[in-house]
């Protein structure tokens, strides 16, 4: 039994690293054992797991459920020895986690720190990145995700809504005036979002009836990141729409002005997801629960702009 998980481990390496050479490296053997392990396990199987070719592995239509069931069972056998080992369901072993870079910069990071503070058989790997990936090919145990989540192989967990309003420095204000409702932007610079379709961006809720409004403005700045976007408000360099969660510090210290509230963006989800399992890993379930009780309604940062009776 021991030689199949094994099998079962060299395989998810392979895969997650995508390569024998880089799975090789991650458990500290010789190439050819590697690809000899997954050729063993294909023999015997009667299937083929992966596609080879020159340049790249891939994942046939088998292999990718049995990576799946791979995963989810060498979870499972990671938190059946922690059990062993500690009398209780005890969170251990590498715990890989992605998130958006803006938020986990400025707000994972130091919960990651204080998470492990509190589980200290647990190691973290927090990796930041804006782009949607497949967390089981990617080897992700769990993600936090902002906005729609397409994937139908993941269970998710609300952790509130992200609140978006429009800001802009006090010297912008000054020499150009504050917008008091959507429609008033078509006489001011606004910084775009680049990543976004235009008339989405652009596009408010009306407090009083719920209906979305969109507008055109002159955008003659586009970037690619709410932290570069924050930077170019800060500047000066017009009107830009951000998430609470990146510019609150600004607003508390009077570097941003909120413009035109109380119309917002439609409010976007944050969530955390994993693979669907009927039984959630310890160290998942335990960072989950850490961020739901961590991330109280309102957040910290919505109540630094709009106080705790509104947000």
């Amino acid at each position: 039994m021991q030689d199949r998980f094994e099998d079962l481990r060299t395989f998810v390496a392979v895969v997650q690293g995508r390569s024998f050479a880089s799975a090789a490296r991650q458990l500290g053997v010789v190439k050819s054992a590697v690809s000899r392990r997954v050729n063993e396990l294909e023999e015997r199987l009667g299937v083929h797991l992966l596609n080879r070719s020159t340049r790249n592995l891939s994942l046939t239509d088998t292999g990718r459920v049995f990576f799946e069931k791979s995963t989810a069972l060498l979870a499972a056998l990671e938190e059946v020895e922690g059990l062993a080992s500690h009398g209780a369901v005890e969170p251990v072993g590498d715990l890989r986690i992605l998130a958006p870079s803006s938020f986990g910069r400025l707000h994972l990071v130091p919960m990651v720190c204080r998470f492990l503070e509190q589980h200290p058989r647990l190691s973290v790997e927090l990796s930041l990145n804006d782009e949607v990936v497949d967390l089981m090919t990617e080897g992700f145990d769990m993600a936090v995700r902002i906005g729609k989540l397409p994937d139908s192989n993941l269970s998710a967990r609300s952790l509130g809504p992200i609140r978006r309003v429009a800001c802009a420095s006090p010297e912008y204000i000054a020499r150009f005036g504050a917008p008091k409702q959507p429609s008033d932007l078509s006489h001011h610079s606004g910084i775009l979002y680049s990543n976004v379709d235009e008339q989405k961006y652009w596009r408010f809720v009306d407090p009083r009836t719920g209906d979305e409004q969109s507008v055109t403005v002159t955008s003659r700045l586009r970037m690619n990141t709410g932290d570069s976007l924050c930077d170019a408000a800060l500047a000066g360099a017009g009107i830009a729409v951000l998430p609470t969660f990146i510019i609150h510090e600004f607003v508390s210290s009077g570097k941003l002005v909120p413009v035109m509230l109380p119309f917002e963006k439609v409010p976007a989800e944050l969530n955390v997801v994993f693979p669907c399992r009927k039984l959630l890993p310890a160290k998942v379930k335990a960072f989950a629960d850490f961020l739901g009780t961590t991330f109280i309604s309102p957040p910290y940062w919505d109540r630094d702009i709009f106080g705790s009776s509104e947000a």
